[in-house]
């Protein structure tokens, strides 16, 4: 059975973090990082469990200004003018704090936790804290893997319509409607029929709403994705095994954005998954799990660290 430690805060980088870990400690650490206005429970229980059971010390946590960590202040709601300069103009956003931040609050916790180094698994926003982190502070980081993440290269293919949409749609104003919002943009988000999804959605819903909601957050978040800017060049340079996973139908950060970030990597391993969209649907678990096992382990097999931990060699081979 896997050893699951209760959520617990520590005080990291200026602010307080709540984390939650699956698995031993003495398995391999793997950092599992949350998307835009996720939480950590976005994370499901099980999938931890899963990862866990593949002899991964598996640690996820609620990003700043989300769920239980800190909840900052300042900055206003992006407007759609704000969209379009950033977009045509490329005039960057004001922000409050930008990626290289939630990049320091990883590594805070990292070092809280008394982690010298991990494998670093991030979703959408939660990819780019991860390609952040192995980009500022490359000896923290055993494996990358990127999931339905990208650069932030401007060239590509913005979200749909649809996606667009929810994105900039006004918080809802009572838990009836955060409730109705929350299936509608998960319907979205995954593209087609996943019935097994939707009948878990209310109590995952309940679960969010009951931890908390911080909208103002959200777009402090989403303000520093945008004026974080694009990584693409500075990933030339990145020698940690990666691995990046994607959807073929993903409507929010397109394909593209997956194989861009794939290409940017030296030897970065692609995997897209066919029919998937911005979400981590159960029915795409064993690829996604099997893959993350494989690569993290393969890359912990040859990776060649002194006695203090140092990143020395950590090229993933096929």
């Amino acid at each position: 059975m896997t050893v699951h430690q209760p959520p617990q805060t520590v005080r990291a980088n200026g602010i307080d973090i709540c984390y939650e870990i699956f698995g031993n400690g003495n398995t391999e650490p793997l950092l599992l990082i949350m998307g835009l206005g996720a939480q950590m429970i976005h994370w499901d229980d099980a999938f931890c469990e899963q990862l866990a059971a593949r002899g991964f010390r598996v640690i996820r946590f609620d990003n700043r200004d989300i769920g239980k960590s800190s909840h900052l202040t300042g900055g206003k709601r992006l407007t759609p003018l704000e969209l379009l300069k950033l977009r045509f103009l490329r005039i960057p956003v004001a922000a409050t704090y930008k990626l290289i931040d939630m990049a320091r609050d990883t590594v805070g916790l990292m070092d809280a936790l008394g982690i010298k180094s991990a494998h670093l698994v991030g979703a959408s926003m939660g990819g780019m804290i991860a390609q952040e982190v192995t980009l500022s502070f490359p000896e923290r980081v055993r494996s990358l893997t990127s999931i339905m993440s990208t650069t932030g290269n401007p060239r590509v293919p913005p979200p749909t319509r649809e996606a667009a949409a929810m994105l900039m749609a006004p918080p809802p104003r009572s838990k009836e409607e955060f409730m109705v919002r929350f299936g509608q943009t998960w319907k979205v988000l995954r593209v087609g029929s996943f019935p097994e999804e939707e009948a878990l959605d209310p109590g995952r819903a309940e679960r969010v709403f009951a931890r908390g909601l911080n909208p103002a957050g959200v777009g402090r978040q989403l303000r520093a994705v945008l004026a974080s800017g694009s990584r693409k060049e500075r990933l030339h340079g990145v020698k940690t095994p990666t691995l990046v996973i994607h959807g073929t139908v993903d409507p929010l950060v397109r394909p593209e954005g997956g194989k861009d970030t794939a290409e940017s990597i030296p030897g970065a391993k692609l995997l897209m998954i066919d029919g998937m969209g911005h979400a981590l649907p159960m029915r795409f678990w064993p690829e996604i799990i099997g893959a993350i096992d494989k690569h993290a382990h393969g890359a912990a097999a040859q990776d060649c660290r002194s006695p203090y931990g140092d990143h020395v060699s950590s090229r993933l081979l096929s």
